[in-house]
């Protein structure tokens, strides 16, 4: 098996592929640099695999950021590469595709409409996408959507070619015609990509512009973001970071989920990620490109409680009802795990956690693979680490968890810090005639 397993060529020595951004002091966020070095020990040990050609992290405590750096190659370093590949170095401004992180942006651009009082969550989504209701579809609320109950988490594989990315008017009539595997609200199932879709088509018929539109008029321009988008313009293309299959074969089930979820295996799944049609298209579950810097900043906006440098985005209880349990360790059966799971983001836990021992209070999302965003009220803490390798599962996922580990440990928790209470019974629905009633007695934008 060690001869089929797929690595990058590593430097002897790593400083000469490790870029330092800009750092405070750690005495200045509460830590010591004994502290910080235990953590940056563990991101070098990850990288020290040889399953990520480049990673980025930034951590950022109290609002500012203690760890700020790059390691690898953006282009040229990857298993399949030519030993004569032009290899272009990761920076801190490197940007990277964050796939299934891209879920928590996504999900707050909708909490934000249901801010602005233009959706209700509990609305059906037939409400805005009338020919949704086929198949029985007609249960299915926005809020379904979000918790991962919809009941549709299998996508058809022509929904994700790249020739109808570019027509997500032909992504919608599929997705209009599935049929649900179960009743909403009766299972946890994690939809890979299709949530995303349904959301995303939900914003368009309500503000009548697309999604990545949307998210740039109200989050990105008002916080000067450069990146943080669904995908990038055609001159940024060759700018983002190379995605390249890493790792042992995929094998079943896993292999098999997997393909079920996304509609491709993985290693279509990384060639699809680097090809210039889907870094241009909008796929809302999946293809938001952005730096560490920027997307621990993003969860920096949502630690403040949805205020940011002066700029407030979110009201203070948009984030705790975006946060709020809604699943406490059901089974996903897309996963076969048992899982955490609020209104758009994975929460952490008090033992077996994604986010390292001890983080209860603690949301984010993962992405594909190793990729990691989250926010950590407890500890005051905002990160993301970001990659290009994609090994589907290997032992060197240990390493992942490690650094994980070293944040919780060497970053104390701060003393009466906390951003929501940590359970609360699920809000009970609307009926659809209540959500009705609801917006008509306001104003719409």
């Amino acid at each position: 098996m060690s001869s089929l397993v797929q690595r990058c060529q590593l430097p002897k020595n790593l400083a000469t592929v490790t870029q330092i951004g800009e750092e405070v002091a750690p005495r200045d966020v509460g830590l010591s640099a004994a502290q910080v070095e235990e953590i940056w020990k563990a991101v070098t040990a990850f990288f020290a695999t040889g399953v990520h050609p480049a990673l980025q992290i930034c951590l950022r405590r109290r609002g500012r950021i203690f760890l700020h750096r790059a390691l690898g190659y953006a282009r040229g370093n990857a298993p399949q590469d030519p030993p004569d590949a032009p290899k272009i170095l990761c920076t801190v401004s490197t940007p990277f595709t964050i796939f299934s992180a891209s879920k928590a942006v996504t999900a707050m651009v909708v909490h934000l409409l249901d801010q602005h009082r233009l959706i209700h969550l509990d609305d059906p989504v037939c409400e805005y996408i009338p020919e949704f209701a086929r198949h029985g579809k007609e249960w299915i609320t926005i809020r379904h959507v979000l918790a991962h109950r919809a009941g549709i988490p299998t996508l058809p594989p022509e929904a994700m070619s790249l020739d109808n990315l570019e027509h997500p008017e032909k992504v919608v009539e599929i997705l209009c015609d599935l049929k649900p595997v179960w009743p909403p609200g009766r299972v946890v199932a994690y939809h890979a990509i299709t949530g995303g879709f349904v959301l995303a088509e939900v914003v368009r018929r309500v503000t009548g512009t697309d999604i990545r539109t949307y998210l740039t008029h109200t989050i990105r321009e008002p916080l000067g973001f450069r990146w943080m988008n669904y995908g990038v313009r055609e001159a940024d293309v060759g700018k983002v970071a190379h995605n390249a299959f890493t790792g042992p074969p995929p094998l079943p089930p896993l292999s098999t989920l997997l393909h079920k979820a996304i509609g491709s295996d993985v290693r279509t799944a990384t060639e699809i990620s680097n090809d210039p049609r889907f870094l241009r298209a909008i796929v809302p579950a999946g293809n938001i490109v952005t730096t560490a810097e920027e997307l621990s900043r993003f969860f920096q906006l949502l630690l403040n409680g949805g205020e940011l440098d002066g700029v407030r985005i979110f009201d203070r209880r948009t984030v705790r009802r975006a946060t709020l349990e809604q699943s406490n360790w059901e089974i996903d059966l897309s996963f076969g795990l048992p899982l955490r799971y609020s209104l758009g983001f994975m929460l952490g836990a008090d033992y077996v956690s994604l986010y390292g021992p001890d983080t209860r209070q603690a949301f984010g999302h993962l992405g594909f693979t190793n990729i990691v965003g989250w926010a950590d009220p407890e500890r005051q803490i905002a990160g993301a680490i970001l990659n290009s390798g994609k090994p589907l599962l290997c032992p060197e996922i240990y390493y992942a968890w490690n650094i994980m580990r070293a944040i919780a440990k060497h970053c104390p928790k701060e003393t009466g810090q906390s951003l929501k209470p940590a359970r609360r019974s699920r809000p009970e629905p609307q009926s659809a005639g209540q959500s009705a009633r609801r917006r008509k007695s306001v104003s719409r934008r």
